[in-house]
């Protein structure tokens, strides 16, 4: 058996740190070290005789008093009962107390085991057993610490290999897919849309090629670089820290095991790492919180993103703005704004498109129907699976689609998007409601993109986010919904006439069902419309208020459409019909590549990994910078598909002056709609006599729950919808 334990010379403490191999000709151990402190050698002076005196006195040690150097002002009484290795260099050390928290401490260096360091001015580092080959920040306190070191392969979360070592050490974190197949390198500064490239395009090799030669080439392969602890971070009563690079500010209290990590940190976007946690190998972004207990190996973490109370991530990326807490999720790419924080529910396997919430007891992935455990889940935006729901692999669903309840037996697609699923086993059968959320739950709908928009602390933007539930991946799915629902219409009708038998083209039933949907509801009330290849089953899938789902479908498309063409006659003033006509025209750009959040068109998507592959674009912070350019394109191009998207509704190929006035109005009405219906459905909360029966009279349920009349968002409709007004009077022809 391999011995673990080998028996060093005394000088081994704080000697050879870089093997002599890599180190270049001519260079020490140091020299790494030297480029990251970026301080001259005249910063620091060595002991005076004194000095030397009165640290022995205090119980201090060191291998080599040449070693250790210091700046001034220098207090050596402030150093006591320490050991020092290696080449110390300390800054400026003053009688001054640092305070974090309304805890207060002095600076010095008291208790402590130092090796090969360099430590800030005015550093508090107290009972911190064991450092070594760090660089400490200014006004840092390191307290109650066991073990805290770097050694000289550390890769601080990124997926390369140093020099000198094999492939084998590489850390991949496989996405999606729990049998492999999608992994990725994580890597300092990697968001959601690098994820999303790198993991979703697998048959363009010469795309994943370049992906990792261009992680590859961002990180030095050299060996020998320290950690780092930031300017004013804390790391207080922890056990083990090994190759983590701290930033500035951080708040690392009671962390049981962080090892091989980058946490991001910075003054007005503190992160914080709190008790009982243990990460490993993975890459911590700006202001996010991970505490009580959390565990979470081969992982990302978006900016602003919070697990709590015994969360496990494990290969997986988790977006921005997400909140994760009591649950596990394994093999995930999670894009911005993921709500779970409940008991009891895991995610395994799955794409989900960002703006979702899983509820507690949810089981996403729990079983695989496959011989392997290679299935998947792609959720698109707004997924919200409710209480105790189990899914199989695999299933697709369309954005902002509602899951009941239930313990769905089989891979389910569901391509109408914004509607309600459940499982109605007592009358064994699939029951989808399209459109339920526009029809049903307006006020939960309305206030989706301003929840998320307000939640958004990020100082920094670099991964792009389309927050709100209408816009051009959203009303695609509508469209292609609108054909379906003619169709099965169609069919139904046929049907019921016992003429199912017939050979009927999809065109033919799509012109009789759409009939039938403009037709009066009573039309097709008596029909029972069947979807089709939504669920892997031999049970039916009936769907539920056609009719009103259609519709409700139509206003949605003409909505988003009026409402950016709004944005676009604002920019533009003086803008006339025929203006809008040649500055809009064009074929309707009907794919639409969610990338991280951000929406793209695909032939854009398309072009960005051909620059990629081609090298026009060599670096990550040169792919971040496309993506910025899509962005700053991405208003108009949602203008012209808005404009597309209304000319499909008229069912013309060009806008006239009464037709644009006439959109007007109907906009108008539904806005008005939408601001009625948010108010109605929060005003039911209030007339439930069941949520009343437990305050005493009304006026104790005003003083508690407050009013529909005063909910903040009731209002904020309010004032929309009067702005609304205002630039329909103004934009009228």
């Amino acid at each position: 058996m391999m011995r673990e334990i080998k028996v060093l010379s005394a000088h081994a403490l704080g000697g050879k740190f870089i093997p002599e191999e890599f180190l270049p000709e001519g260079q020490d151990d140091n020299y790494l070290r030297d480029l990251q402190v970026g301080k001259p050698a005249d910063h620091w002076r060595q002991l005076r005789s004194h000095e030397i005196a009165e640290l022995v006195k205090n119980g201090v040690t060191c291998d080599d008093w040449d070693s250790l150097y210091v700046s001034d002002p220098f207090t050596p009484h402030l150093i006591k009962n320490c050991e020092f290795s290696g080449m110390v260099r300390i800054g400026r050390l003053e009688e001054v107390v640092l305070e974090h928290h309304e805890l207060k401490t002095p600076a010095g260096i008291t208790n402590s085991r130092i090796i090969a360091c360099d430590i800030g001015d005015n550093a508090a580092i107290h009972n911190v057993r064991y450092l070594s080959r760090y660089i400490v920040g200014n006004h840092v306190i390191l307290l109650n610490i066991d073990e805290m070191h770097t050694t000289n392969h550390a890769k601080f979360g990124n997926g390369i290999v140093k020099d000198g070592e094999p492939e084998s050490v590489r850390t991949w974190i496989e996405l999606m897919n729990e049998a492999g197949g999608r992994g990725v390198l994580p890597f300092d500064g990697m968001i959601a849309a690098d994820a999303y490239l790198w993991a979703k395009y697998r048959d363009d090799a010469a795309l994943l090629q370049r992906l990792q030669q261009i992680t590859e080439a961002q990180f030095d392969s050299r060996r020998g670089f320290f950690g780092v602890v930031g300017d004013a971070a804390v790391v207080k009563n922890s056990q083990i820290l090994k190759d983590v690079k701290i930033g500035p500010g951080c708040y690392i209290k009671g962390a049981n095991k962080l090892k091989n990590l980058t946490i991001n940190s910075r003054e007005d976007e503190p992160s914080q790492i709190g008790e009982g946690v243990e990460l490993v190998n993975g890459i911590v972004g700006y202001g996010c919180y991970v505490f009580y207990g959390c565990k979470a190996v081969r992982f990302v973490l978006g900016d602003h993103a919070k697990l709590k109370y015994g969360a496990r991530l494990i290969h997986s990326f988790l977006g921005d703005n997400s909140t994760v807490s009591c649950c596990e999720i394994l093999n995930n790419l999670v894009f911005p704004a993921h709500e779970q924080h409940h008991n009891n529910s895991f995610l395994v396997a799955a794409l989900v498109m960002g703006q979702s919430n899983i509820a507690a007891g949810a089981t996403i992935g729990s079983n695989h129907n496959s011989r392997a455990n290679d299935g998947e889940i792609q959720a698109g935006r707004g997924f919200w699976p409710g209480l105790c729901t189990t899914l199989k692999h695999s299933c697709r669903f369309a954005s902002f689609v509602l899951l009941a309840k239930g313990d769905y037996p089989a891979e389910l697609d569901i391509r109408l998007p914004f509607a309600l699923v459940r499982d109605d086993t007592p009358h064994h059968r699939l029951l989808v409601t399209p459109a339920y959320w526009w029809n049903s739950n307006m006020y939960a709908l309305a206030r989706n993109a301003w929840k998320y928009a307000t939640r958004d602390r990020r100082k920094i933007k670099t991964q792009h986010i389309e927050f709100d539930a209408l816009a051009p991946d959203t009303a695609e799915e509508i469209l292609h919904a609108l054909s379906l629902l003619e169709i099965w219409t169609g069919k139904a009708s046929l049907r019921q006439q016992d003429r199912s038998g017939e050979a009927t083209d999809a065109e033919t039933l799509a012109a009789l069902g759409r009939q039938l949907l403009q037709g009066p509801e009573s039309g097709v009330a008596n029909l029972e419309v069947l979807g089709e290849e939504m669920e892997n089953s031999r049970r039916k899938t009936v769907l539920s208020k056609p009719w009103r789902g259609y519709h409700a479908y139509r206003e949605m498309l003409h909505y988003y459409a009026v409402k950016n063409l709004l944005d676009y006659a604002r920019e533009h003033p003086a803008v006339t019909v025929a203006d809008m006509n040649e500055a809009l025209c064009g074929a309707r750009q009907r794919d639409w590549v969610n990338l991280g959040g951000q929406l793209i068109p695909a032939p854009d998507v398309h072009a960005l990994r051909e620059d990629i592959k081609a090298g026009t674009l060599a670096g990550w912070s040169e792919i971040h910078k496309a993506y910025n350019r899509l962005w700053q394109a991405y208003p108009r191009a949602k203008q012209q598909h808005a404009f597309a998207t209304l000319l499909v509704l008229l069912e013309t190929d060009r806008l006239t002056t009464a037709a644009w006035n006439v959109a007007l109005d109907e906009g108008l009405r539904i806005q008005e709609h939408i601001c009625d219906q948010v108010y109605r459905t929060r005003k039911k909360d209030y007339e439930n006599r069941f949520r009343q029966a437990t305050f005493r009279n009304a006026a104790e349920m005003q003083a508690v729950t407050g009013t529909a009349e005063g909910d903040r968002f009731v209002k904020q409709v309010a004032e929309e919808t009067q702005a609304f007004r205002e630039l329909v009077a103004s934009a009228r022809l």
